[in-house]
């Protein structure tokens, strides 16, 4: 029995050794395989959202991407951010804050060619290049916006401006900031925005119209850009107490972030530049208020970007 005993205990203390000696070396291989990941230094993932089949018979692909980080990451368009074919690569994102970010752009190729593949390629510092194809045909991806969802939501219509053109659309349109902007002067940008979902008024749900989502963002450009709110912005406040559970889930609108209540109305931000040169502001517009609308739901939203040049 003794004898049992010791060569179970030989054979327990060979494997703890084994696995000891395994996991040092998958350790000095791999630095973040036994231990949580680093706030930086991780790939970003480039992703195929899905494909919309144009009225007009051009084909749109849907992009978006993954931030590992907890910070943002810059990465001009060149050979470490590119879309082939070549005549489609420019207007992707070079800044890519922390996080997923959902459908934030497309590209948008004629009938004959809509079989041809798009590919997006990222490559993050010393890591492998990453990329995705905006592939057309695949049942699965399509994304239809054209009809309204199961309670109602279509995608918001918006304008830059108090009173510019209104469309909706994955990237809807592509406008120039008409203005002066110095770096480190205070700058308003704005929005102006429209739900128009088509809503049943005898659910509960929706006797009051649900509030706009609107969240400005550096899209291009080589410096930072800091926003801050708007005198208009209303800035909610938690309405549960403390010692309610509910309270921890509240989340506070970040700079960037506004609210439009009402269905409709003007969205303001305010933004400073910290370097000269060459910029584009994204400005998301969503409904996810409604029961039917999220990110998760690829529905629903419409980009806006507009280009900036920025003067020392």
């Amino acid at each position: 029995m003794r004898q049992y005993q010791k060569t179970f205990a030989l054979l327990a203390f060979a494997l703890t050794a084994v696995f000891s000696l395994t996991a040092q070396a998958q350790s000095a291989d791999n630095g973040r395989f036994l231990s949580l990941a680093p706030p930086s230094g991780l790939p970003i993932i480039p992703v195929m959202e899905g494909w919309i089949a144009n009225p007009d018979g051009t084909v749109s692909f849907s992009f978006g991407f993954i931030n590992r980080n907890d910070v943002p990451v810059d990465i001009p368009v060149g050979t470490a951010n590119y879309i082939e074919p070549a005549k489609y690569s420019g207007m992707q994102p070079t800044h890519f804050p922390a996080g997923r970010s959902t459908g934030l752009f497309t590209v948008t190729v004629p009938a004959d060619e809509a079989n041809d593949d798009i590919w997006w390629y990222i490559k993050t510092g010393s890591e492998e290049a990453l990329k995705v194809p905006g592939r057309y045909g695949i049942g699965a991806y399509e994304l239809d916006f054209i009809l309204p969802r199961p309670q109602g939501a279509m995608q918001p219509l918006a304008g830059f401006g108090e009173d510019g053109q209104r469309s909706a659309g994955l990237f809807a349109q592509v406008g120039e900031y008409q203005g002066t902007v110095r770096v480190g002067e205070p700058v308003v940008f704005t929005a102006n925005v429209e739900d128009i979902s088509v809503r049943d008024t005898t659910d509960p749900r929706f006797l009051e119209p649900i509030s706009i989502g609107v969240q400005f963002r550096k899209y291009q450009g080589p410096g930072m850009v800091e926003f801050t709110h708007h005198e208009s912005t209303a800035i909610p406040e938690n309405p549960y107490e403390e010692d309610d559970r509910r309270f921890r889930f509240f989340r506070e609108i970040t700079p960037g972030q506004v609210k439009v209540e009402g269905g409709s109305g003007l969205a303001h931000v305010i933004a400073t530049f910290s370097e000269p040169g060459e910029y584009i502001i994204h400005t998301k517009v969503d409904n996810f208020g409604g029961p039917d609308s999220s990110n998760g739901d690829q529905c629903c939203w419409t980009n806006i970007v507009q280009k900036v040049t920025v003067s020392p």
